[in-house]
């Protein structure tokens, strides 16, 4: 398995991070190959939620399924992956000075085999899976900014 981890400082309290970060409806904001999420409860993520991903790469679709295996509110989630990329995704949220937030992720992943799954892992490797994850986190932090203008 392969672990990236990357982390980044939110000008919002980790209530505001929290509310943006913990809705996996938000996915296809921060990753443009994820085209729909599916089965999320409305009520929210909770230990033991289970929900899909549609994931577009290069002309190919694949789903994804997830589950949450941890769940602490504000603070921590970590989630089970598996499909095309089988790992974990956690992320932490700690409040700082100033009513900022560090947020950080850190995945543990490993791709499938299988053309797809090859092309995607190459992709990955061209393209530096900390860059990828960084851009992510980037998004994630404009959104929660801009969602409090």
């Amino acid at each position: 398995m392969s672990v990236v981890e990357v982390s980044e400082v939110i000008d919002a309290p980790p209530e505001a991070v929290w509310d943006v970060v913990a809705n996996p409806e938000n996915i296809p904001v921060w990753d443009h190959h994820v085209y729909e999420v599916t089965g999320v409860p409305k009520t929210g993520l909770d230990r033991g939620t289970e929900y899909r991903t549609g994931i577009k790469f290069m002309g190919a679709r694949a789903h994804a399924s997830a589950k949450v295996l941890e769940f602490d509110p504000g603070h921590y989630s970590k989630v089970e992956l598996r499909g095309l990329v089988d790992g974990t995704v956690e992320t932490w949220l700690e409040p700082l000075d100033g009513g900022k937030t560090r947020l950080r992720h850190r995945v543990d992943y490993r791709f499938k085999g299988g053309p797809i799954g090859r092309l995607a892992a190459r992709a990955v490797q061209a393209l530096g899976a900390t860059v990828l994850l960084r851009r992510g986190i980037q998004a994630q932090k404009r959104q929660v900014e801009n969602s409090g203008r």
